[in-house]
């Protein structure tokens, strides 16, 4: 199986530019399947994925994780998951080692892993389109050498899994990298996080830079040492990078245990209030929400919405 360029795939399009909107990075869902939250109480921990599709609308969230109704994965969401996996393993190995032969190697060993995915089966991808898949997943992963040189990083650990209590809040995730300024045992942390949607414009980075800043927290909490900067990989595309000081980290915190405050309000309250907008095109429990439904069929009639929204579907079932 090959990762390179595909004869007839039109590579001018990017994994980011597939799959719409979302409301947090798909990858980042993947420590959630055992997240089970009780209606007579908060749930078990935070994570920002849950976060923060809670405060991307609560009633997706109570969708989710309350009603465990079904969240599948889309093909951007799959193909972004495959790039994380690949250069986990990628960054484990020696810096001379970690080259683009390399990446192309274990993309083809782990490959069948992902053709076996209950999620990926789904899909249910034609030749064509599965071609289309590898070439998404690998522009992804040959994005990473097009913002930095992997060989130069000294990284320090990848998926390394967070379990701390930030200002009273449980909290869990997985960090992608830490890494270290330089080769020096003391040198200063860096926390390094991959993202293969769409980069944000500067008005929006600041909410984006809220998990790796938590990230920065967590591993503060667990080993003692601050790290000196966080950073956003949007692979193939740019850094997005913030110092990570006291202010900045007590600011995430806090949005953190104002997220968990207004959860539990709303378990007692057993009130989820929708928030309809664009993401409502790629909700899969559109069907079920009338202000969602609503939505799609204003921005539809208005032109407001792009045609490949896995949520238009739904439309038919409106009066």
């Amino acid at each position: 199986m090959e990762f390179d360029a595909a004869e007839g795939v039109d590579t001018s399009e990017r994994l980011y530019d597939v799959g719409g909107e979302r409301p947090h990075d798909a990858a980042d869902s993947h420590i959630e399947g055992d997240l089970q939250v009780r209606p007579e109480g908060p749930p078990p921990y935070l994570s920002p994925s849950s976060a923060s599709t809670f405060r991307s609308c609560a009633r997706r969230w109570k969708f989710r994780y309350i009603d465990r109704l079904a969240d599948p994965a889309g093909e951007a969401a799959l193909a972004g998951t495959f790039a994380h996996r690949v250069l986990e393993d990628l960054c484990q190995l020696p810096g001379a080692e970690r080259t683009l032969e390399t990446a192309r190697t274990i993309a083809r060993d782990v490959w069948p892993e992902t053709v076996d995915d209950p999620d990926f089966v789904a899909l249910e991808l034609d030749e064509e389109a599965e071609r289309r898949f590898r070439w998404l997943s690998w522009t992804a992963i040959e994005g990473l050498w097009r913002i930095e040189d992997p060989a130069e990083v000294t990284v320090e650990a990848t998926e390394q899994k967070m379990d701390v209590e930030l200002d009273g809040v449980p909290f869990r995730g997985i960090v992608d990298r830490i890494d270290r300024l330089d080769a020096a045992v003391d040198s200063p942390l860096i926390i390094s996080d991959y993202k293969s949607g769409r980069a944000p414009s500067p008005r929006f980075q600041g909410a984006r830079l809220d998990q790796v800043l938590l990230y920065a927290a967590a591993v503060e909490a667990e080993s003692g040492q601050r790290p000196q900067a966080a950073r956003l990989l949007y692979l193939g595309q740019c850094i997005v990078e913030t110092p990570v000081t006291e202010k900045l980290i007590s600011a995430a915190v806090e949005g953190l245990s104002d997220t968990w405050e207004h959860i539990a309000a709303c378990i007692d309250a057993d009130t989820y209030a929708p928030t309809p907008g664009p993401l409502c095109g790629w909700c899969p429990y559109a069907d079920q929400c009338p202000e969602g439904l609503d939505e799609l069929a204003r921005r539809h009639a208005a032109g407001r919405i792009r045609a490949s929204a896995p949520a238009l579907q739904f439309l038919s079932t409106v009066g």
